[in-house]
């Protein structure tokens, strides 16, 4: 297991690099700088302010000082907020926006699970076609036309939850976390029924059933198991998702995360903002996508005899 944990860690590292190195040139090739939205400013005062942020230097110079500050865990001060580094930035916003996820996740888990389950009890029936057409719809329905439509109907139609804010209200985080989770509740839908009718099939499922177990205890004690291995091995990268996907969410209810952090810095042309976070989130996303494997390869005595072989 170590070497397997070792091997994904030495293909995350180029994934990582080539993020950084694309989003770096990409960034900088883009239209505008991030001092041209400011008010006219004499040339010395332009030229200090580059200076500052070492802007006046080559393009090839600028690219490996920010290799070399991020090798020492720097992601560098922002552009726009004078005095704050990125870092204090991705750590005020990160709380709030891991907690949207975590609830979003949440909901997609009772949600998804569920239909996936009740609809691989009876295939190619209206038990299985009903869930699964609304798992398709819940895929082709964005968050910015989902959002909105919540609002509408709960928020101001039904006058049932608060449309906008991030308090203490339980309340206020309803309609964001299920904006958010719906998506991911149709696809932990499809794979909790795609799981599940492969275990179905087997011989000991059989055998069970041979015996005059209830069908609840058949599917709780000896079907769920093999069954959600698909939903977790998603769950990493859902999650990680979840916290890179927030964005529009996060815009439509005023919810001070990341999100709105990256979408200011986007067209704020706050180059470092745009790299820390793009940096943040790439590295959540590999190291969700290896805690999910290992997790899998538990669940799976295939896969952990596999791993402890050495296959990837």
């Amino acid at each position: 297991m170590l070497r397997f944990m070792f091997i994904r860690i030495l293909q995350a590292l180029p994934v990582i690099f080539v993020v950084i190195t694309a989003t770096f040139f990409l960034v900088r090739s883009a239209p505008g700088g991030p001092f041209d939205q400011e008010k006219v400013v004499i040339p010395e005062v332009k030229q200090a302010l580059e200076a500052q942020y070492r802007l006046d230097l080559p393009l090839h110079e600028q690219y490996f000082a920010y290799l070399g500050d991020l090798a020492q865990g720097d992601l560098g001060p922002s552009f726009k907020y004078p005095g704050r580094s990125v870092n204090e930035i991705l750590f005020a916003g990160l709380p709030v926006t891991a907690e949207l996820g975590l609830y979003a996740l949440i909901i997609a888990l009772c949600i998804g699970v569920t239909a996936g389950v009740f609809a691989s009890l009876k295939p190619n029936t209206a038990q299985d076609y009903v869930p699964m057409s609304l798992a398709m719809i819940g895929i082709c329905m964005p968050s910015f036309l989902l959002g909105p439509l919540l609002v509408l109907v709960f928020g101001i139609w039904l006058d049932w939850l608060p449309i906008t804010g991030w308090g203490d209200i339980p309340g206020d985080k309803i309609l964001p976390a299920v904006t958010l989770g719906s998506a991911y509740a149709a696809y932990i839908a499809r794979l909790s029924r795609a799981g599940m009718l492969e275990i179905l099939s087997q011989d000991y499922i059989r055998t069970a059933r041979a015996k005059g177990l209830p069908e609840w205890r058949v599917v709780t004690q000896h079907a769920l198991r093999g069954g959600l291995i698909p939903v977790i091995a998603f769950l990493g990268p859902a999650f990680a998702g979840l916290l890179a996907g927030s964005f529009v969410v996060e815009t439509i209810f005023q919810i001070p995360g990341l999100g709105r952090f990256y979408v200011q810095a986007a067209f704020n042309r706050d180059y470092t903002m745009i790299l820390g976070t793009t940096v943040f989130l790439s590295s959540l996303i590999v190291f969700f996508n290896l805690v999910s494997d290992i997790i899998a390869a538990w669940l799976n005595p295939r896969l952990r005899q596999q791993f402890q072989r050495g296959g990837s």
